[in-house]
């Protein structure tokens, strides 16, 4: 069997194998067929509390068949295609079977990483003459696997049948009256050490030493389901249907210290950058299936006291002022706030600050603008960019443009930052005429090849910029149906939680139709095509009730199953 295949299929025969206990636990398994456990939180409390990140997989078939209700004829036949060879090439040269053998018995999975053990300094060799800082040296971080057991009987079934297997090595050690396998193919393969616990649950890991620690919490030392910040948001975890899996983060700043400081060629974090990280105390985020597609909620547990930012609801309307056509579109609210808190939170980062000195530095004197006042101070209602499908003009070449919009409450400030780059624009060899669209007052940016920019307004407190003039037209123009009214655009972002504070859209057909034309000479797999093609689109948006919850919410838009 290749060494590639075998890393999968040891910790599933490791598993299995241990729990042929005897007659003694036969008996026990006599009582039949049991739940997946506790799930998350039953798997968290074998845990150790040490362990920085826990993502849960169940293994639901109803969950998981719920995805069949997706997708083209190509998508299935390659989701069936790769399936089967799964089962082929992992268990090659043997009888098993994961639809037979293994699907039956196992339960949720959760997967848990472990901080990393410093190296030490007798670990590390550098060259003669190479400095070293041995307090920063540290191994990969560890990772532990508990399996939940749902049908014990399955379950001794599967180990009997693996030990009839040739080539598996099989040796056991006892650990606080708790029996260690470790299992491996050969004398130079890398061993896969598990447990059994309390014949419900198997604990697997690369490491001898993480499982001995998940045994100390299984005897009662203190655990991930146990630790401060993890025990609520295991129990609530995500409001998403059909869940697949969820990942629990209880210390989201400790998280990333610990995976910084395992990095051998990484930079300790500055001291301000810490002090952000420390703004979201815990995060929890989950996956699951429904009639629209895929869904994906994250929840940031926040620190009050050290989030400065202050969230609003936008009204949405400016996404009305888009044509039906629009393929990607990016919504907020309020870029004058969000730019005040960002300069309030960097002003201890000298890079940043050099950089932003050099930019207001530089409108002033090549447009006499000042950044903070007359290019960003004007914009503090709703916004949004968007791109335009368009093979007309300048834009023929590219097959869409884009466009910007602005509301706002200062207009005559606006409007004299849009006067001074028209100014700027005649000094060169463009020219900067007025045209009407719409009953609308529209400033061009003309070339030979036609217009490269226009701007103009649609009512009195909005604002808009073009790129080329077939996308003027198509925003300033009398549309007979705009975006949020389309079908696309109902079905990706329709569902996503409101009031909410913008939207990331993207139509996925319209945006691999701009994709081909630049992939004529490498055109996508098909393979990946297939994929792409059974998407309908891509929806993205936050809430925030208060300045101690963030969240976010994500829906792949799936097309619903087709057959030939």
């Amino acid at each position: 069997m290749p060494a590639s295949k075998s890393k999968i299929l040891i910790p599933v025969i490791s598993a299995a194998v241990v729990v042929t206990g005897g007659i003694a636990a036969y008996m026990f398994l006599k009582g039949g067929p049991i739940g997946d456990g506790a799930g998350a939180l039953g798997s968290a409390k074998v845990v150790p509390s040490s362990a920085i990140v826990a993502t849960y997989i169940t293994t639901d078939p109803q969950a998981w068949a719920k995805l069949q209700q997706f997708g083209t004829p190509e998508a299935q036949q390659l989701l069936n295609k790769g399936l089967e060879s799964f089962n082929k090439d992992v268990f090659k040269d043997s009888n098993i079977s994961y639809e037979k053998d293994i699907k039956p018995w196992v339960g949720g999975v959760m997967v848990a990483m472990l901080p990393p053990n410093p190296v030490k300094p007798a670990q590390f060799n550098p060259p003669t003459g190479a400095p070293t800082q041995p307090s920063k040296l540290q191994s990969e971080p560890k990772v532990l696997f508990v399996v939940g057991i749902k049908d014990k009987i399955a379950a001794l079934n599967f180990g009997n049948k693996l030990k009839a297997q040739k080539g598996i090595k099989i040796q056991e050690t006892d650990y606080k009256g708790e029996k260690i396998t470790e299992t491996s193919e050969s004398e130079n393969s890398k061993p896969t050490y598990s447990v059994v616990l309390n014949n419900s649950q198997i604990v697997l890991a690369p490491e001898k030493q993480t499982i001995e620690q998940a045994i100390d919490t299984y005897k009662g030392q203190a655990s991930f389901a146990s630790k401060e910040g993890a025990n609520s948001i295991l129990s609530k975890g995500v409001d998403v249907k059909n869940t697949l899996a969820q990942i629990y983060i209880p210390d989201y700043a400790g998280m990333v210290k610990q995976l910084a400081a395992a990095n051998p060629q990484g930079t300790q974090l500055p001291p301000q950058t810490l002090k952000q990280l420390e703004q979201v105390k815990s995060m929890v985020a989950g996956v699951g299936v429904d009639d629209a597609g895929l869904r994906l909620k994250a929840i940031a547990n926040l620190d009050p006291q050290l989030n400065k930012f202050q969230y609003q609801n936008t009204p949405a309307k400016i996404v009305g002022q888009f044509p039906a056509d629009t393929l990607a579109l990016v919504s907020g609210q309020g870029i004058s706030r969000a730019w005040t808190t960002v300069l309030e939170q960097s002003k201890d980062y000298p890079e940043f600050n050099q950089a932003v000195a050099q930019v207001r530095q530089q409108l002033k004197s090549t447009v006499d603008l000042d950044l903070d006042k007359e290019v960003l101070g004007w914009m503090d209602g709703e916004f949004a960019v968007g791109a335009i499908p368009s093979n007309q003009g300048i834009l023929a070449s590219v097959g869409f443009g884009g466009a910007l919009l602005f509301d706002t409450s200062d207009r005559k400030t606006a409007e004299s930052t849009l006067s001074k780059l028209d100014d700027l624009i005649k000094k060169q060899t463009l020219t900067v005429a007025q045209k009407d669209i719409g009953g609308k007052k529209v400033t061009e940016w003309q070339t030979p090849q036609g217009a490269l920019l226009a701007h103009g307004w649609l009512d009195q407190d909005t604002v808009f910029v073009a790129l080329g003039s077939p996308i003027a037209d198509a925003i300033a123009g009398n549309k007979t149906q705009t975006l949020e009214n389309s079908d696309n655009f109902k079905a990706v972002t329709g569902s996503l939680q409101k009031p909410n504070g913008g939207y990331f859209y993207l139509d996925m057909d319209k945006t691999m139709t701009i994709f081909n034309r630049f992939a004529a000479f490498q055109p996508v797999p098909p393979e990946a095509n297939a994929i792409l093609n059974s998407i309908r689109g891509l929806g993205v948006t936050a809430t925030s009730p208060d300045k101690s919850v963030s969240q976010v919410e994500m829906l792949l838009a799936l097309k619903p199953k087709t057959t030939k």
